[in-house]
């Protein structure tokens, strides 16, 4: 599931060029997770670096995640709370 978000969330990204030349990349719709580059590619390929890096904390911090193309991490809170083997 996780593979498939980060892929809807790669396929949405949008890479501008900066007036400097330079390239940043980032993905509507959630904040936070921007990277840039010196090209398109070096920028998208840092972006889904960053993005996977954010995704972790995000779920560790059980913060609400938007849905991304009918793909949804949003579990109804206390994902990673840790239970008894036996409540399992």
């Amino acid at each position: 599931m996780l593979a498939v978000y980060i892929e809807k969330a790669m396929a949405s990204a949008v890479v501008e060029k900066t007036a400097e030349g330079e390239y940043v990349a980032s993905i509507p719709g959630i904040s936070g997770p921007w990277a840039s580059g010196k090209t398109r590619k070096e920028a998208k390929e840092e972006l889904r670096s960053v993005f996977q890096e954010w995704l972790v904390l995000a779920l560790r911090e059980d913060e609400e995640l938007p849905d991304l193309d009918g793909v949804s991490l949003n579990f109804g809170g206390k994902r990673w709370q840790k239970q008894p083997l036996a409540a399992r």
